[in-house]
This record gives C-alpha cells, structure tokens and sequence, in this order.
C-alpha cells in the first residue's frame, strides 16, 4: 500500500487536533507550523476532513479547526477514506465488485485478504491512540516483528 503524502498530513493534522482541548479551535497555521505541512495543502485537506464530517470549523479571530467527534471515535481508516476513498481499490472498484474469469478468480480473494487486513489495523488505531503515542496491543505487535521493518 502507498502512503501519499495527503494521508500522512490528514493523520498529522487530525492528531495535532485530538492533542487540543475538546471543541477548542486550533488555527490552520499552527498545525501547519508544528507539522510541517504547507498550508495551502492543508487547508484542502481540512476541507475534505469538514466535509467528511471528522473536523469541525469556525471563522475569525477565535476561530479554527477541531475534531467533530471525540478523538477515540475517528479512526486512521476514517481519516483515509476522507481523503483517498476506499483503503482497497482495484482500478476504482471495490474487491467483491471485480469479476475475473477461471484462471484470475482467486485474485479478487487475494484483494478482499488485503482490505481485510488494512481494515485490521487501521479501524483500530484512532487519533486518540495516535495523539497519545500509543497503539493498541494488537496492533504494536505487529511493530515488535522484525520482518515488518525490513526493506522490500
């Protein structure tokens, strides 16, 4: 799976967010600033978040960004498919949707497996996880493999 970096900045933003206080307006600027991300990319970014219904936002000068839902609730999945659509897609389409001829058929099973084990970890890692540099024991397991971190 390709991370792009629209993912990555969607996360950091959205962990940057469940940092704050609950329902405290954190401006575009300053999560640009701590993250690192352009703020142009990121304010498309938030959009895209708004409009999923993940983050919240206010105009003026007491205004800002904040998470829509309770940090525990939004999910590393829920912050992807805001921003990239479905977790497995094979040419624009979902897995059960593909159909292959005899000698292929087994590889739409091999793409529902993928998505399934996407779905394994990223519906169980949330932002609060996340923004409390912690994973869920299920999930830091498959951290402490070696074979995970090795270059292929």
């Amino acid at each position: 799976m390709r991370i792009t970096a629209k993912v990555d900045y969607a996360v950091r933003a959205a962990v940057e967010l469940g940092r704050a206080a609950p329902n405290e307006p954190v401006k575009g600027e300053h999560i640009a600033s701590s993250q690192g991300i352009p703020l142009k990319f990121l304010e498309n970014i938030l959009v895209q978040l708004r409009s999923a219904g993940i983050v919240r936002s206010q105009r003026g000068a007491d205004g800002g960004y904040w998470l829509a839902r309770p940090a525990a609730s939004v999910t590393v999945a829920d912050l992807i498919r805001a921003v990239e659509g479905p977790l497995a897609a094979v040419r624009g389409m979902q897995p059960q949707a593909l159909d292959y001829d005899e000698s292929a058929r087994a590889l739409q099973r091999v793409w529902v497996c993928l998505r399934a084990n996407l779905r394994s970890v990223l519906e169980h890692v949330t932002v609060a996880d996340l923004a409390a540099g912690e994973l869920p024991p299920a999930v830091d397991v498959l951290a402490d493999d070696p074979d995970a971190w090795a270059a292929r």
